[in-house]
């Protein structure tokens, strides 16, 4: 089995060169990869990410959002999280059975003295609460399994950041099953270095056999730059994959209350109906039909600022509105 760790926190980096590794080892060959990223929600593939995050939260903490290339709930990261993964032969694990690759975690904590378990879905557990969260991506034989671990993550940014808004949403998307966390050196009978961690884990994940490096070549990284710029970094893959929904917003504002009913998809506004106890002196329809196409990125002030929208909801500002419509 080759062995890889990276030495990058760019979220959008790791998530590139995990697909790389995936797509570029042949079959027959296994892979086991150590990662970590700096403070950031990742959401399954399949996933709303407007309804998985407190954007605000995010914004105010620079916490960044990527998606990953699996199916399952969001997950936050931080540099108290280890992740891991697996690439191997799809029969190896036929079903999607996640026990064979987390067993290496167990095995691992058990070294230092703490007792967890498989929940037989896809998460770890100490004494019933949840420090590990796992997902599969299988394609053309092969299969990709990765799993955070958290050592010492912040609870705080997990409970915050991931916090579902008061907004209504309408979606087909897979919202998270929100169970207690909890981190590993809150049990252990010592507090748990990430290093001697990393090691335990590692030696646990060979099973008996050796680990051979993997060296990445000049070639091997220019690659995994251009698919972080063109994918993973990307607005579009991260925010505008997301499925089709309908959402209402509503907030009080010294222009009033205000309240926005909205159409999205691919993460731009299809349709919106504003409401509200606030004066306006142009007719809302004109500022309602200006919103439509345009996506709630962080550019959406910015675009806010060319329409004069304090002529049509008296007195509110583009940033006030912006801050509305995104959360």
């Amino acid at each position: 089995m080759h062995f890889l760790e990276s030495h990058s926190t760019d979220p959008y980096f790791n998530l590139a060169l995990e697909e790389y590794l995936f797509t570029h080892t042949p079959k027959g060959q296994s892979c086991f990869m150590l990662w970590q990223n700096y403070n950031t929600i990742v959401v399954g593939k399949y996933q709303n990410t407007a309804e998985e995050i407190d954007q605000a939260y995010v914004d105010a903490h620079g916490i960044k959002v990527a998606r990953r290339l699996s199916g399952g709930g969001a997950v936050y990261h931080d540099r108290g999280n280890l992740n891991f993964t697996f690439i191997v032969d799809q029969d190896q694990a036929p079903d999607f059975n996640f026990k064979v690759f987390v067993r290496p975690v167990v095995e691992a904590l058990a070294r230092f003295g703490v007792h967890a378990e498989f929940n037989g879905r896809n998460d770890i557990t100490i004494d019933g609460q949840k420090f590990s969260g796992n997902s599969q991506y299988a394609r053309h034989g092969r299969l990709l399994h990765h799993g955070c671990i958290m050592l010492d993550t912040n609870l705080t940014n997990v409970a915050d950041a991931l916090r579902v808004k008061q907004a209504k949403f309408t979606s087909k998307a897979v919202q998270s099953v929100r169970s207690r966390v909890t981190t590993i050196n809150a049990h252990a009978p010592s507090p748990i270095s990430m290093e001697d961690f990393k090691s335990a884990l590692t030696e646990c994940a060979m099973a008996g056999g050796s680990l051979e490096p993997y060296t990445l070549t000049e070639e091997d990284l220019s690659a995994i730059r251009q698919l972080r710029e063109q994918k993973y970094a990307t607005w579009a893959w991260n925010y505008g994959f997301s499925p089709a929904y309908e959402m209402r917003r509503e907030a009080k504002f010294p222009a009033g209350l205000v309240t926005a009913y909205l159409s999205v998809e691919e993460g731009c506004i299809k349709a919106i109906r504003f409401f509200g106890d606030f004066f306006g002196n142009g007719e809302l329809s004109e500022l309602e039909a200006a919103l439509v196409g345009l996506p709630l990125d962080e550019h959406l002030t910015a675009a806010l600022e060319e329409l004069n929208v304090g002529h049509y909801i008296n007195g509110i500002t583009p940033q006030e509105l912006s801050t509305l419509l995104r959360g």
